[in-house]
């Protein structure tokens, strides 16, 4: 199977305008989180789809690999769609979102894999989440949680806090979800037919429209992935961050 990375990147986002172009440690987020999924070494090609020529020549200029959208798009995941309509070769793209600096291997391999054997026949699309512990961030709707069931498909996704520990003798389990999404070619192109559903609207989730349409989303556990950066204030804990893993 052919795998590729798509890196959707918008320069005007509402919470954090030009975030990817912030500075970090010396280099631009967007940058970053391009170089470092390039060193995972397990996609076939890794490109950034940008809306922005101050995007697409800060990647280019430094040996990467960009390509302009030719439209509008309310969301990345229609953004990379865009990219690979008339990429035929292509079997699994992966979504990498671009304030995600701290990209690693370990978690995108753990991804990719359950596409594999006859289970993986089955996934159509899949995503990453992580045990969030502290209270705060569990109750901050910047945080999107996601609740799945034994299998781990996700049940739904919120910004809300679920589940919700009406009883405070059971202990729950709170996953926050990572943007980081792996599709079946198809199944992308599919989504972008869809009109935004109802939930999706309400909670400004755009993976909400998969369940909401009744398709399962494959859920994969990984370790702590760095600093996800949607306020100025994630870019100040993630240059703590890259200043300790140094």
């Amino acid at each position: 199977m052919k795998k590729i990375a798509l890196i959707p990147a918008r320069l005007g986002a509402t919470r954090f305008p030009s975030k990817l172009m912030a500075n970090l440690g010396g280099k631009t987020v967007i940058r970053h989180t391009y170089d470092n999924t390039v060193k995972t070494g397990v996609f076939d090609e890794v490109m950034v789809v940008c809306d922005s020529e101050i995007i697409y020549n800060e990647i280019v200029n430094n040996g990467g690999k960009a390509v302009m959208s030719q439209k509008e798009h309310e969301c990345g995941t229609d953004r990379i769609a865009e990219a690979v309509a008339g990429r035929t070769d292509v079997d699994i793209v992966v979504n990498v979102q671009g304030d995600e600096p701290f990209t690693q291997k370990a978690p995108l391999e753990k991804l990719l894999q359950v596409f594999d054997g006859e289970a993986g026949k089955q996934v159509q699309v899949a995503s990453l989440m992580q045990e969030l512990k502290d209270w705060k961030a569990i109750e901050d709707p910047n945080y999107v949680k996601v609740a799945v069931d034994k299998h781990f498909n996700a049940l739904f996704f919120s910004r809300s806090v679920i589940p919700y520990p009406r009883d405070k003798q059971v202990r729950s389990v709170y996953y926050e979800h990572i943007g980081i999404y792996a599709f079946r070619r198809q199944t992308l192109l599919d989504f972008t037919q869809m009109p935004v559903s109802p939930l999706e609207a309400a909670e400004k989730i755009e993976c909400l429209r998969y369940l909401e349409n009744g398709i399962p989303l494959k859920m994969v556990v990984t370790e702590y992935m760095g600093v996800e950066i949607d306020t100025p204030e994630d870019l100040l804990k993630a240059e703590q961050f890259l200043q300790n893993i140094k």
